[in-house]
């Protein structure tokens, strides 16, 4: 059987067709971030008073003015109140004027909104304010939780039918919902909308990046996450312009889905990952993939190494039960789990705060952006330079350490609370695309994709828990910044207890990734070995 390393050094590691694929399936994730769109870019607490317009029944030609002096009660700062307003009485104007009206309900007829940076949010067209104020962060809750549910389907789904299935669905499935949600009457159909672009946004995630980097060789491979990465950043930034100039959510929603359309439509051509196909025995349409790719790269195909891939037995796969069995990978897994889920709890919880920091929300999301790409870049490189054990563990200790400044910093001073959380999330997403190495190269291959999986889920339960986890700012506003902080501070200490993985080929066996075993040095003293015995024994 060869080995499928060997196959990608024949018809190239890295050629036009890897880079070709590689584009078409990272671009997606330049649009990814649009769909938060709807939950990050609203006012939470807008300029606004109940509509009172049952008095114009009385007197049609009252100033706004009159209006809110008869009909909405005073704050006890002199201000009208945003919440409540006078009970609708029937009587005449001068009724009203002479005695006044005294007894206070709750908006019954929605709210007049003014003063507004936008067009038009979900918090505005929904009434997400006063009592209603929490359901800001049910959206944000129920958008995750659907990536979280994506990622739970979309796994198994593309070991039992195949990596280009399991990207091409999702991405139909976020194209449809994308139109519907900009649609949706009431708040109840925009959750169950965003909850479907969730599944579509966590199933895409986890096997796009799986399809192009399983046809990329060794040399290249970590540009496959690192590059999805790289177009995460560029969309976070084309983000901020887009809302900039848009400032209408429904409409912000259209657009999204122009650019789906044209995705939906291409990812029908990628190709099946010929890796999946000869574990499953599809050996003549691997064969024949193989061949069109190494065409393509202008690569010949040997006829001896085509006769070499053959059907592959079905191997037995342990799973989660060797993880939990070996003591020394039920720990390492434990130790990364604990990793990703907080870097995620934090990037998400800075992330949904992007319109509380202070300074003009369009120039953060855009900093945001803008400071997550030499993150990437930079990543590549230290990776090889310091090794994965130093980067995680300074990674996760100083975005925890500088997340947790701004709790020394008066929230007034909002410079040095978005320099502080900028800088925090900036070294948060580097440990990220840290994780998304590492995972791959502390596991067996029996149980590489299973701890992968694994991985996705804890850190979209992360994303999950972030917007609830700022819900308790209610109670005091330095909460959430404590709790994200110390998980950061927590899980970059445990990172002591990983080995370092740099320069070392990837395990096969359950021995080897327990003893992190460096196998190239290993097979370079055995094949060194080898002819000098055979010269000896000439001698």
């Amino acid at each position: 059987m060869a080995d499928f390393g060997e196959i990608l050094r024949n018809i190239g590691e890295f050629g036009l067709f890897q880079k070709i694929t590689l584009f078409a399936l990272c671009f997606p994730s330049v649009i990814l971030p649009f769909h938060f769109a709807s939950v990050l870019f609203t006012q939470s607490d807008p300029e606004r008073h109940c509509n009172t317009d049952w008095i114009l029944q009385a007197r049609s030609n009252l100033t706004t003015d009159e209006q809110l002096n008869l009909t909405v009660p005073r704050e006890e700062d002199g201000t009208f109140s945003r919440c409540r307003m006078f009970v609708p009485v029937d009587w005449d104007i001068s009724a009203i004027r002479e005695y006044g009206l005294n007894e206070t309900t709750g908006c019954q007829n929605g709210w007049v909104y003014y003063n507004m940076l936008y067009k038009a949010t979900i918090v505005t067209d929904f009434d997400l304010v006063c009592e209603h104020t929490y359901l800001l962060q049910v959206a944000q809750a129920v958008l995750m939780a659907g990536i979280l549910v994506g990622c739970l389907l979309f796994g198994p789904f593309a070991e039992s039918f195949g990596r280009k299935r399991a990207a091409q669905i999702p991405a139909v499935v976020m194209l449809i919902f994308t139109i519907t949600t900009g649609l949706c009457p009431n708040f109840y159909l925009y959750l169950a909308s965003q909850f479907m672009v969730g599944i579509g946004y966590g199933g895409y995630r986890l096997n796009g990046v799986i399809l192009a980097t399983e046809w990329i060789g060794v040399s290249k491979r970590s540009w496959g996450a690192c590059i999805t990465q790289l177009c995460g950043a560029v969309g976070q930034g084309i983000l901020a312009g887009m809302i900039y100039f848009i400032r209408d959510w429904r409409l912000a929603q259209l657009f999204t889905a122009v650019p789906h359309a044209v995705i939906a439509v291409y990812i029908w051509f990628i190709p099946e990952s010929a890796r999946w196909l000869l574990g499953r025995g599809r050996t003549a349409e691997a064969k024949q993939l193989i061949t069109k790719v190494a065409a393509i790269n202008k690569r010949t195909v040997p006829k001896s190494l085509l006769e070499k891939i053959v059907e592959k037995e079905t191997e037995k796969k342990g799973g989660i039960i060797i993880l939990i069995q070996s003591s020394v990978l039920r720990k390492y897994f434990l130790t990364i789990i604990l990793a990703w889920f907080s870097l995620n709890v934090t990037y998400y919880c800075l992330s949904f705060n992007v319109g509380n920091f202070g300074l003009d929300i369009f120039l953060t999301q855009l900093m945001f952006g803008v400071t997550e790409l030499p993150a990437h870049i930079l990543c590549i490189w230290l990776l090889e330079a310091l090794g994965r054990k130093v980067s995680l563990m300074s990674t996760l200790l100083i975005g925890g350490f500088l997340c947790a400044l701004i709790l020394a910093v008066p929230q007034g001073n909002a410079v040095a609370v978005t320099i502080l959380a900028i800088s925090g999330r900036f070294f948060i997403n580097w440990a990220g695309s840290v994780c998304n190495v590492y995972v791959q190269e502390l596991f067996p291959t029996s149980v590489r994709q299973t701890a992968s999986g694994l991985g996705s889920i804890a850190s979209r339960a992360g994303g999950l828990l972030s917007p609830l986890l700022n819900m308790l700012a209610m109670y005091h506003w330095a909460i959430p910044t404590i709790v994200f902080s110390s998980l950061s501070l927590i899980s970059g200490a445990l990172g002591f207890l990983l080995p370092e993985t740099r320069r070392k080929e990837l395990p096969d066996s359950t021995y080897e990734a327990e003893s992190n075993r460096n196998k190239i040095t290993l097979k370079s003293l055995s094949k060194a070995n080898k002819p000098i015995h055979s010269k000896s024994s000439k001698l």
